[in-house]
C-alpha cells in the first residue's frame, strides 16, 4: 500500500491530465483542473507544493448564509 499524502496523476477519457491530492488516510482532498500535457500537469503539482504551505484562507461566504 502506498503512503499518503501524495499527488496522483490521472488521464481522463478525453486524453487530458489532472491530479488528485490525497490525505494521510488516502482520501482525495483536492482535484486539479485538466491539463493538455502531462508536463503541464506536473508543473501544476509543483506549483501547489511550492505555494500551498504559505496559502492563507479567505472566507467569502455570507454570515447569514444557511
Amino acid at each position: 500500500m502506498a503512503s499518503h499524502p501524495k499527488f496522483i496523476i490521472n488521464q481522463s477519457k478525453n486524453g487530458q491530465y489532472y491530479f488528485n491530492l490525497t490525505a494521510k488516510n488516502g482520501q482525495v482532498i483536492a482535484t486539479s483542473e485538466q491539463y493538455t500535457t502531462k508536463s503541464a500537469c506536473e508543473n501544476g503539482i509543483r506549483s501547489v507544493q511550492e505555494n500551498a504551505p504559505n496559502a492563507s484562507t479567505e472566507d467569502t461566504t455570507s454570515a447569514n448564509a444557511a
